[in-house]
């Protein structure tokens, strides 16, 4: 039996579950893989919002980085909440000699709309999608990275373009924030090529931890050999089902039904 792929998942950790490194777990091992951590932020929070936030000593998380890839190896790496611009500077002294796949979300707000990046954190993002395999940002996310106004369909692909050419990586445009009924996803290549997804919005409130999902889930595939358009394409379609799942817990934006979605 061939072994599972080894995903590494930098992230913070989410206390109530739903989001962050514990959402990390729950997909990367329900795609088949074998999920490792290392934890940058400890936060107290739950589907209302985020009561507080703990950034881990950078030494510590760059350890928890070196004792995965020493021993075990990583066929790809999720990069979520980093917490400090030190953590984030860290980091990308950890990847330079890594082969597989990196997908970075660049975390700045909880879907209950509690921030989770400062300035200076953001500052060092550059410097991580350089290295990148992909980049996920909402519309939020990526008017922050590009100050460009997102009015349009031809205005967000545009930023994501300016974006991926910048940095030399695909960006996946995340249309979730848009106003309209239908919710379109851009994967954009350096290059200018464009890649639509597209599907109805689910009306829900049981929403947290869908960026997170979504590119633990790319990550994961990508460590199985999936080509990165198929990884999107079908970490989409896992991520559509495990909101169709939610459990219904929780008073605000409440977690996904990781644990009910079938691997087919």
């Amino acid at each position: 039996m061939r072994p599972p792929s080894r995903i590494l998942a930098i992230a913070g950790s989410d206390s109530s579950g739903g989001a962050g490194i514990q959402a990390d777990i729950k997909t990367i091992t329900m795609l088949g893989g074998y999920a490792m951590t290392a934890i940058t932020s400890v936060t107290a929070q739950n589907t209302t919002g985020v009561q507080h936030v703990e950034a881990l000593d950078a030494e510590l998380v760059d350890t928890q980085i070196d004792s995965c890839l020493s021993d075990i190896g990583a066929d790809a790496i999720k990069i979520g909440m980093l917490g400090s611009p030190a953590i984030a500077e860290m980091v990308v002294a950890n990847l330079e000699s890594i082969a597989g796949a990196i997908v970075f979300d660049p975390v700045m707000v909880a879907t209950s709309g509690s921030a989770l990046a400062d300035e200076a954190t953001i500052a060092a993002f550059a410097k991580l999608m350089d290295r990148a395999t992909l980049v996920t940002p909402n519309l939020p996310e990526l008017a922050a990275l590009t100050g460009m106004s997102l009015q349009t369909g031809e205005q967000i692909y545009e930023a994501a373009a300016s974006l991926a050419a910048r940095h030399d990586t695909a960006v996946l445009a995340k249309g979730g924030h848009g106003e309209k009924g239908r919710i379109i996803d851009r994967l954009v290549w350096p290059d200018g090529s464009v890649t639509s997804f597209e599907h109805a919005r689910i009306e829900t409130r049981h929403t947290h931890g869908t960026g997170c999902t979504l590119s633990s889930a790319i990550a994961t595939l990508l460590g199985h050999g999936q080509p990165l358009e198929h990884a999107v394409r079908l970490a989409r379609e896992f991520v559509l089902e495990a909101i169709r799942q939610a459990p219904g817990f929780g008073g605000g934006s409440g977690p996904l039904g990781h644990y009910a979605v079938t691997r087919r």
